[in-house]
C-alpha cells in the first residue's frame, strides 16, 4: 500500500573538520596534476588540536611544498591558528608520504599493447532523479544549500559571529507517489563566537543566533525550492556551539561520502572521492555512473536512475553493469543496460579522456557535494541525450 514517508539529508560546512581534510587532500591533487597529469594520488590528511598530518601514496615529478598548500587551505576556510590550537602557538604540520605499490602500478600504468587498468576493484554508485533541475533528490540539495548559505553570510559578514564549522539536515515528506510534498523539519548546528559579553545569559544569545539563521540562511535558501515548509527549525540543538573544528573534533578525509554523492537516497559502494587521482576507479568511475544515470534520466525515459559500475583491480573493462529505474520506466533494465554497454566506454581511460578528469579540478568539489553542480563539471552535462534517445528507439 503506497503512503506518505520522511527522507532526511545531511550537508556539512567547509570548517567541518572532515571538510577541512578533504579539502587540503584534493588542493594538494590539484596542485600534483598541475605540474604531472599523469600522477598517482592517494593522500589522506588527518586534523586535531594543533596537528596537521598528511600520509598516503603519492608518485609523481611534481615539486609541491605541502605544509604552504594545507596552510592555505585552513586559511582559505577561515581558520586560523588560535582556532586549531588552544594555547596559540602555531599548529604542527607532518608529511608522511610514500610511492604507490609497483604491484598496483603495474596494472594501472597504460602500455602500447594494454589499456589502462582500474586502479583497484570496488563499486560504484551513480544517481539520478527527477525532483529538481539538477536532477538530484531534494532533501540533500536544500541540505547542500543551507551549509552554502552558512558560509557565505560568514564570509561576507553578514553574520561574522559565524564560525566555520557548521551542519544541516532537511527531512522532506514525500507523498504516495514518491515526490516531495513538504520539507517537515530543518536542523542547523553552527559554530559561534562567545557572545555572552552582549546578552545577558544563553538563552538570549541561543535566540539572537537562531533569529538571525532564519532571517539571513534558512529563508533566502527556501525562496529556492517551490516546496511547502513547516516553520519547525531547531537551531543548536544543545544551546550553544562556541567550541567547534578541529579543536573539538578529529577531522578525516574521506569520511563524508554520503554527504559527498546522494545524501542516503541512492546506494553507495564505500569509496571516497578526496585527495584520490582519476585512475581511481573509487572516483573515476563514480562520476561517469552519475554522468550516465544523469542522462538516462534528462532522455526522459526514466524518472529515476541508479547505475552500478563494479572493476576488478588491474582489469579494464568492469566486472558488471546494473541499472534500476524503480519502475519508473518503460524500458525494462536489461534494455537499458545494454545502451550502457554499447554508447558509453568504461575502460578507465576512456573515462578519464571524456571526463577530462586529469585536471585541477577536484577542490572546488570537496565541499558541498560532488553532484548537482550547475556549472563547470563534466559529469553533470547531459551531451548523450540524443545517443540515448537514438539507441532506446530501436526498442519501441
Amino acid at each position: 500500500m503506497l503512503r506518505k514517508y520522511l527522507f532526511t539529508s545531511e550537508s556539512v560546512t567547509e570548517g567541518h573538520p572532515d571538510k577541512v581534510c578533504d579539502m587540503i587532500s584534493d588542493a594538494i591533487l590539484d596542485a600534483i596534476l598541475s605540474e604531472d597529469k599523469n600522477a598517482r594520488v592517494a593522500c589522506e590528511t588527518m586534523v586535531t588540536m594543533g596537528k596537521i598530518i598528511i600520509s598516503g601514496e603519492i608518485t609523481t615529478s611534481a615539486n609541491i611544498n605541502y605544509k604552504e598548500i594545507a596552510t592555505n587551505t585552513i586559511e582559505s576556510i577561515g581558520y586560523n591558528k588560535f582556532d586549531l590550537n588552544k594555547n596559540g602557538n602555531q599548529y604542527d604540520i607532518d608529511i608522511i608520504i610514500k610511492e604507490q605499490s609497483p604491484h598496483i602500478a603495474q596494472g594501472v600504468n597504460e602500455e602500447k599493447d594494454k589499456d589502462q587498468g582500474a586502479g583497484d576493484q570496488g563499486l560504484m554508485f551513480g544517481f539520478a532523479c527527477n525532483e529538481t533541475s539538477e536532477l538530484m533528490p531534494l532533501p540533500i540539495m536544500i541540505s547542500h544549500s543551507i551549509t552554502k548559505k552558512l558560509t557565505e553570510v560568514r564570509k561576507n559578514n553578514t553574520l561574522n559571529w559565524l564560525k566555520p564549522d557548521g551542519k544541516s539536515q532537511v527531512t522532506v515528506e514525500y507523498n504516495a507517489n514518491h515526490m516531495p510534498s513538504k520539507i517537515q523539519k530543518i536542523v542547523i548546528a553552527t559554530q559561534h563566537a562567545d557572545m555572552l559579553d552582549k546578552f545577558e545569559n544563553i538563552d538570549e544569545e541561543h535566540s539572537f543566533i537562531k533569529k538571525n539563521l532564519i532571517e539571513h540562511v534558512i529563508m533566502p535558501v527556501l525562496e529556492n525550492f517551490d516546496i511547502e515548509c513547516n516553520s519547525e527549525f531547531i537551531i543548536n540543538g544543545t544551546g550553544r556551539f562556541v567550541e567547534g573544528g578541529p579543536i573539538a573534533d578529529v577531522g578525516l578525509t574521506g569520511r563524508k561520502i554520503i554527504v559527498d554523492t546522494y545524501g542516503g537516497y541512492s546506494r553507495h559502494g564505500g569509496g571516497a572521492f578526496s585527495g584520490k587521482d582519476p585512475s581511481k576507479v573509487d572516483r573515476s568511475a563514480a562520476y561517469m555512473a552519475r554522468y550516465i544515470a544523469k542522462n538516462i534520466v534528462a532522455s526522459k525515459i526514466a524518472e529515476k536512475c541508479e547505475v552500478q559500475l563494479s572493476y576488478c583491480i588491474g582489469v579494464s573493462e568492469p566486472t558488471s553493469i546494473n541499472v534500476d529505474t524503480f519502475n519508473t520506466s518503460r524500458y525494462a533494465n536489461d534494455i537499458i543496460e545494454n545502451m550502457i554497454s554499447k554508447i558509453f566506454d568504461l575502460k578507465p581511460s576512456q573515462i578519464i579522456s571524456k571526463l577530462n578528469l586529469k585536471n585541477p579540478i577536484y577542490k572546488k568539489f570537496a565541499s558541498y557535494g560532488h553532484f548537482g553542480r550547475t556549472s563547470d563539471c563534466s559529469w553533470e552535462k547531459t551531451d548523450m541525450v540524443s545517443e540515448i534517445k537514438e539507441f532506446i528507439k530501436k526498442h519501441d
